[in-house]
């Protein structure tokens, strides 16, 4: 007898969908019908409760929603103060109502209840109520036995707004209650329900989120659900209650927790002790810096970092935190450690021990408020723009929302660094090589120099790639200016920079809410504190040595010059000429593709030859700009490195004066025309007369020469055109096309990002500050 093989068994962790529970918000909600993250809500236009209120126990009785409903909804209730509350009480929930009185002009009708499960909420209270002609509110407060740690209490408010309400005056009055509330509890969750008829809350509330999507009355969506949080409901719709026009809605909530939706984060993090800064400034001033001097100069700079970072090392303590995502702000050791202690006296059985843990613990969270609620307050004590715009950061938490990327890996980090050298390009041959660098001309500096750099060190700044904070090196300047002084000098007589000191990790910064490619991140360079302080001090050099009368219409990192200088001169040039008889004006705001990174280091040091510079700064800046080692860092995630020799990095402080410098020769060649530039913001206003439009277009085609010769790339999409034209029966002017594209005709342009110039119907030309 021959057995048949068997078959191989097919192992659990090799199966694609895993054995368990179902999933889905409805199994969640079946599995902990009494703690879901938020409510669950059935929502109903009963027009008169009483003659309905038994087929709504008929629906709790049969229906396991109804039956496990955190919070019912009643709207036109009907009910008068005759009526008593156990006339129309359900079991096992707390009745929460407001009657129509006479504030509404009516005697009868109206009406709104509120029904919160006891299993759900024992701790529910009415906290505001409003009846007038055109609204009726009953707003309840709910603290659940559960709810997730990012939020503080569920305030539900039904509303009610009669058909021949005034929309504007009811919605007007529903937002100053809603407002109250959220002034009152800044993280609670507030759910609107009700019947609105004509009336659409995200008018006055567009962050509020309406999840009805389905008629509620024959072909219309009279009753609406908003909330302040997305993703929270899903509404379904149910049979009338009875004899009731209106559909009954459930909504089943479908929020995750915080806690679910992020994993917590191990962070290392590095204290400093009570002395720290006074040892390292012993230790740095009895060391022998000769020891460390090298011809060469990536060693000499290299050694004396890697010893500053080892006494970095032995003076602080790295500890390792968790930072959870729901974690309140003042949140602190001292509490955590107090919880802890409240923690073992529970399980000890000990009710005196247990009783003082409670209360050292309530102690302990009343002090962490107040501290952080002074911190807070401290932003907006001083006359300190920065402070006041953190303190509102922390209240708002603005920064937050374009933090958010969908995928966060390795992966991701290498293709964003590939992504962002993408501009690297092959070198011009034209170029014409700069004759060597002479003995003398060479910049020295001193060490009072350098010791102010220093001392004007950020403290806050994060470090770069070589782990030196800002806060060393301002606290120990004094100290650390002799060997500075001599790397920075031995760097400019020898025309080089160390690799070290260019290498720079790039951040990607989110540009929107929702990151769907590459395109939609920022680079910004994070870079040595060390040679931002060296950056400044050579940017400061070739301030002075440029002419005074370098491109007058560059009104960016000059002095005594600003936006508003640029913006009179753009709007005195057009309206002094708009005052003749027959003229126009045509403006062009030119958007190049990311001006910084298309920067020809050979073209640059030509340009600033010519501008006089000397030939040893035009050869250290070349070889700042080339062989740049460049890495992603993307959370924990760092890629490999990518050597670059094209453009200049955003965010060192030579690269927006070396951007000004490599567009100073971009000048108009007709008298008519006038290029108007902040950085990388142009502007081309061309003044026309007679309908002579050859010189402005021959100045746009001279300009996108320049650009192709200078490897500047013009975003058509983003290039507009604004046209002021006051003429009685004028003709639309012939459109302008660059490269093949037409550009955009608007009616109203941002203006240097902080004024708006704009067409008004009255043909008048407003500025909105």
């Amino acid at each position: 007898m021959v057995c048949p093989p068997s078959k191989r068994r097919r192992r659990r962790r090799e199966r694609k969908q895993k054995r368990g529970c179902r999933s889905g918000s409805d199994a969640r909600l079946r599995k902990q019908p009494h703690r879901p993250a938020l409510p669950s809500l059935f929502v109903s236009n009963a027009r008169s409760i009483t003659h309905k209120l038994d087929e709504l126990e008929l629906q709790i009785a049969t229906t396991s929603f109804a039956c496990n409903c955190s919070i019912i909804v009643i709207t036109e209730s009907r009910l008068h103060p005759l009526i008593p509350d156990a006339a129309v009480e359900l079991a096992g929930r707390t009745l929460h109502r407001h009657d129509r009185n006479s504030n509404s002009g009516k005697s009868r009708g109206g009406g709104l209840c509120v029904y919160v499960h006891n299993e759900w909420c024992c701790n529910s209270r009415i906290i505001h109520t409003h009846c007038s002609p055109d609204l009726e509110v009953l707003a309840v407060s709910c603290r659940p036995f559960y709810i997730p740690r990012e939020f503080t209490v569920v305030i539900v408010i039904a509303v009610y707004i009669p058909p021949d309400a005034d929309v504007g005056t009811a919605l007007s009055l529903l937002l100053n209650t809603i407002n109250k509330q959220q002034l009152a509890h800044p993280d609670g969750v507030f759910i609107v329900a009700g019947d609105f008829n004509k009336a659409c809350l995200k008018t006055v509330l567009p962050k509020f989120v309406q999840f009805v999507d389905f008629a509620t009355r024959g072909e219309h969506t009279l009753d609406h659900v908003y909330s302040n949080i997305r993703h929270a409901f899903r509404a379904t719709p149910l049979p009338h209650l009875a004899g009731s026009d209106h559909l009954c809605m459930s909504l089943t909530p479908t929020y995750t927790p915080l806690l679910r939706k992020t994993k917590p984060q191990t962070k290392t993090i590095k204290t400093w002790p009570e002395g720290a800064l006074s040892q390292l400034q012993d230790c740095f001033s009895t060391t022998v810096w000769d020891l460390f001097s090298s011809h060469n100069l990536q060693e000499y700079t290299d050694t004396v970092l890697s010893y500053i970072r080892n006494c970095v090392d032995n003076v602080t303590v790295n500890k390792r935190v968790r930072v959870f995502p729901n974690q309140k702000p003042w949140m602190n050791s001292e509490v955590q450690s107090l919880l802890k202690s409240r923690n073992t006296a529970f399980k000890s059985g000990d009710r005196a021990a247990y009783r003082a843990a409670r209360a050292d613990l309530s102690r302990g969270i009343r002090k962490a408020k107040a501290a952080y609620r002074r911190r807070i307050e401290d932003h907006f004590a001083d006359n300190d723009p920065r402070k006041m715009w953190q303190g509102i950061n922390h209240i708002t938490d603005y920064r937050s929302s374009n933090q958010a990327t969908s995928r966060i890996d390795a992966s991701l980090a290498e293709d964003l660094n590939r992504f962002f050298a993408r501009f690297e390009t092959t070198r011009p041959s034209a170029v014409t090589p700069l004759p060597p660098a002479p003995s003398t001309g060479t910049l020295t500096l001193r060490e009072h120099q350098v010791r102010c750099v220093l001392r004007s060190v950020n403290p806050r700044k994060a470090a770069g790639p070589d782990g030196i904070h800002g806060k060393v090196l301002r606290a120990c300047a004094d100290e650390l200016t002799g060997v500075f002084t001599k790397i920075f000098n031995l760097s400019l007589s020898l025309n080089t920079v160390p690799p070290c000191l260019k290498t720079s990790t790039i951040i990607p910064i989110a540009k929107k809410t929702a990151v769907v490619s590459p395109n939609d991140y920022r680079p910004v360079a994070l870079t040595p504190v060390v040679m931002k302080c060296f950056e400044r001090l050579v940017c400061q050099h070739i301030g002075a040595s440029l002419p005074p009368t370098l491109d007058p219409h560059q009104f960016a990192y000059r002095t005594n010059r600003s936006t508003e200088d640029a913006i009179a001169i753009a709007l005195h040039t057009a309206l002094s000429h708009l005052e003749h008889r027959g003229s126009y004006v045509r403006m062009l705001f030119l958007d190049f593709s990311s001006a910084f990174n298309h920067i020809i280091p050979e073209i640059l040091v030509q340009k600033l030859s010519h501008l006089g510079l000397s030939t040893p700064i035009c050869l250290w800046i070349k070889d700042f700009l080339t062989n740049r080692p460049q890495s992603v860092r993307l959370g924990p995630h760092l890629s490999s490195t990518i050597t670059l020799s094209t453009g200049s990095p955003q965010g060192c402080v030579l690269s927006p004066l070396l951007f000004t410098l490599y567009t100073s020769d971009c000048s108009p060649t007709h008298l008519s025309n006038t290029i108007i530039k902040f950085a990388d913001d142009t502007t081309v206003v061309r003044l026309i007369s007679r309908e002579d439009e050859s010189d402005y277009r021959d100045e746009v085609n001279r300009l996108t020469e320049w650009c192709s010769v200078n490897n500047l790339q013009l975003n058509t999409t983003k290039t507009k055109e604004l046209i002021l034209d006051f003429r009685k029966g004028r003709a639309d002017p012939a459109p302008l096309y660059i490269h093949g594209n037409r550009v955009e005709r608007v009616h109203s342009m941002r203006f240097w990002a902080c004024r708006s110039l704009m067409i008004s119907p009255g043909l008048q030309i407003p500025l909105r500050w």
